[in-house]
Parts: C-alpha cells; structure tokens; sequence
C-alpha cells in the first residue's frame, strides 16, 4: 500500500535521519522556547540568560529551528513564525506542545525496536517520571481530541441520545463536545483514577459539571455502571489483544439500551494491514510499548461487534488527521 518502488537514495536518507528534526522539535519545546518568544523579537543572548542554557549551544538550536521554519531569524534575533505561534506557544487554542513532549518520552523505546521485533515484547524505557509522563499523555491527548471532537460532534447526530459512556475518555474531550453540540445530552466518562483530576477540570472550564460525571473503573476488570443509549470508545482498544478488546466491547453492549448506539474510533488499517502509513507504523509503537496492543484492521473490529449482536456497521465520513476514522453500528430496537 506504500509508494512501491518509487523510492530514491535521497529519499530513504531522508527518513533515516527524519529524527534529528523530531528531536531539534522535542528540544524546543521542552525549553519551551516558542512561549518565551510568543510574539516577542529576542537575541540569543537574551533567551539564554531567561533559559539558563549555554549560548553557544543556544544559537545552534535557534538556527536549525530557523532552517526548519518554525523560527525566523533577522541578525541575531529570532521570532515565531506564523505557525510556530499557533500550535507551539504554551497556552494558546490549538497548542500541540504536550503530545510532542509524549512523542519525546516514547523515544527511547522506539531506539530499541529491533529488540522488541526479536523478543516480540516492551522494551525497558528511560523513565522522565511517572507523573511528568503521564501529565505529558493526558494532556497530549487533549491536544489531539480539541483538534478532532468539535468537528466530529457537529457529523455526528446524536438527537435524541440521553446519555452517552465516554470509555476510556481521559481529560473528556469527545464527552465536552458531544455534550455542546446536543443540549439534551448527559454523559458519563469511565477511565482510571489517575485520570480523574484531568476530566474534571476540563469539564469544569466548559462550564459542564452537571451534565457530565466521571466514574473512576478499571474497565477491563470492573463492570460499567449505568445505561446508556451512545457509547464513544476513542483510542481505546489498540492497547488490548482480540479477546481482550471482545471482552471490553461485551460490557459496552451489555450496558447499551435497546437500539443504543456504539461508536469505535481507532487508526484502522486495511483489511491487508498493509496501510495506511500511520497505522501501520502505530502498530510498532504498541508492538514497543504494549505486550498485546496493536492496529487493527475495520473486518477484524467489525467481526467482534457483529458476534456481540451489533448491525448496521459502517464508517462514518470523518478521517481524522492520523488516518483515523469511527466504525459504528447499533444494536436492535426489539432487544431485551
């Protein structure tokens, strides 16, 4: 499903050393150098004495990052450009800075893939701290889903839905939005406890606290609560083997009213597994970082629904920036 045999010397190179770029971003934004600039005109001496770093080690990362074209540079002194203000200054709408800092503490492992290929397990990772990379997830989750659930809540149509399980919803992105778009809908999120002070304060600065809720669960093991007529699973069930995943969909079923909805979005590969890129390669990241996650192709996840009594299966039009997409289908009005 690749480019075949399109392939040039300049252009394997390219790819071979792509992370030297990866890694001048990770820098960056982990100096937090586009906030310090914001909208400012700074000199390299200036932002080395508010980053406490080396000026001539400085000056080497603002001029790759100049060549790169996140920054401009006139003289000695450097600005964002456009797009660095958008989705590199900390704070702003569209801010991307903690799913790259997620991307950075996965590096390590990724450095290790041939052993993960050979043992067919997770490799030992360098750790940056258990709380600094989970904050780093969360949030970068967030940073994704702000991109992706105010456009999909508005294709998705949700009327007469009363309430909708989040599953595995993390800060509650795709809840909030779901939740603005349909005034009538309540909606309930189900994750682990560490993720709990992340939802609430999300739902709280969308002014939403009483119309979502968070149920703190181990879903894999503890039964859901509630009913519901909508189920979102986001993002969930690469983490899990087949049965795993079987068994996780079971319970979302069970828990859905007569008629209820269910609504899966993953990067689904081909039935071939031979693409798109991003799956395929998200694959390897679980391969590195999970004992039993990986892609999976839309006949696979479509099998499992089918067998759980779910109908009506189809993609809805929404393609995510990633290449995912949300498989959904219902369960019949006459169930019991």
């Amino acid at each position: 499903m690749g480019d075949g045999d399109n392939w040039t010397a300049a252009k394997i190179l390219g790819i071979s050393d792509a992370y030297w770029q990866s890694c001048t971003l990770h820098c960056a934004v982990s100096l937090d150098i586009f906030s310090r600039l914001a909208h400012e005109c700074r000199t390299v001496d200036e932002l080395a004495e508010l980053l406490d770093a080396d000026r001539r080690g400085l000056a080497t990362l603002l001029d790759a990052l100049a060549a790169m074209g996140l920054l401009a540079k006139d003289g000695d002194c450097f600005t964002n450009t456009a797009s660095a203000r958008r989705f590199l200054v900390n704070g702003g709408p569209e801010y991307i800075g903690n799913i790259i800092m997620h991307h950075h503490h996965l590096l390590d492992g990724w450095a290790q893939l041939e052993r993960a290929v050979r043992r067919g397990q997770p490799v030992e990772k360098r750790s940056y701290g258990e709380e600094r990379e989970r904050e780093s997830f969360q949030l970068g989750m967030l940073n994704l889903a702000m991109g992706i659930a105010p456009h999909l809540a508005e294709q998705v149509d949700l009327q007469g839905c009363r309430h909708l399980l989040d599953l595995g919803g993390g800060p509650g992105t795709y809840a909030i939005h779901f939740c603005r778009a349909n005034p009538k809908l309540r909606a309930t999120i189900v994750d682990r406890p560490t993720t709990r002070e992340f939802a609430i304060k999300a739902v709280r600065f969308f002014g939403l606290g009483d119309r979502i809720d968070f149920m703190s669960a181990d879903f894999t093991v503890d039964p859901l609560p509630g009913r519901y007529d909508v189920a979102w699973v986001s993002q969930v069930l690469h983490s899990y083997a087949p049965e795993e995943c079987r068994t996780i969909l079971a319970k979302v079923v069970a828990g859905l009213e007569p008629g209820g909805l269910i609504m899966v979005h993953e990067f689904f590969l081909n039935n071939a597994k031979d693409g798109p890129l991003f799956p395929a390669l998200f694959s390897l990241n679980m391969l590195i970082n999970n004992p039993s996650g990986r892609s999976y192709a839309e006949r696979e996840m479509g099998t499992i629904l089918a067998s759980l009594g779910v109908g009506g299966l189809r993609r809805l039009p929404f393609v995510g920036p990633n290449e995912s997409y949300v498989l959904c289908g219902r369960l019949p009005a006459g169930r019991q």
